[in-house]
């Protein structure tokens, strides 16, 4: 069974900046690929940022150029750095791995921006 634990969400203001962290219970090599999605109150959870397990990257329209997703493989643990917060950010942030059996979800972490 795979653990995913997000961190670093909070409260800030437009502008400001955030970094979420997942950490993950095994080796993040055995992965496909690891995930950012977001749900906002009464909309359907989105993809946010993607990396696999070659590197590369990909990103919702609306936040590019603004958040970049990384990762640590000593730590086991992916990144989300969020610059430039928006008030249409606002959402509970989930980290989401998948091999190729299934998928895993962390419980998220709320951001929210105020305007």
């Amino acid at each position: 069974q795979v653990q995913l634990v997000e961190s670093g969400g909070g409260l800030v203001r437009a502008g400001e900046s955030l970094r979420l962290s997942c950490a993950a219970s095994r080796s993040i090599f055995s992965f496909n690929a690891m995930a950012w999605y977001r749900q906002a109150p009464g909309k359907q959870r989105e993809s946010v940022a993607t990396i696999t397990s070659g590197g590369s990257t990909n990103y919702l329209d609306s936040v590019k150029g603004r958040f970049t997703i990384s990762r640590d493989n000593s730590k086991n643990t992916v990144y989300l750095q969020m610059n430039s917060l928006k008030p249409e950010d606002t959402a509970v942030y989930y980290c989401m791995s998948t091999t190729n059996a299934r998928a895993y979800w962390g419980q998220g972490t709320q951001v929210t921006v105020s305007s």
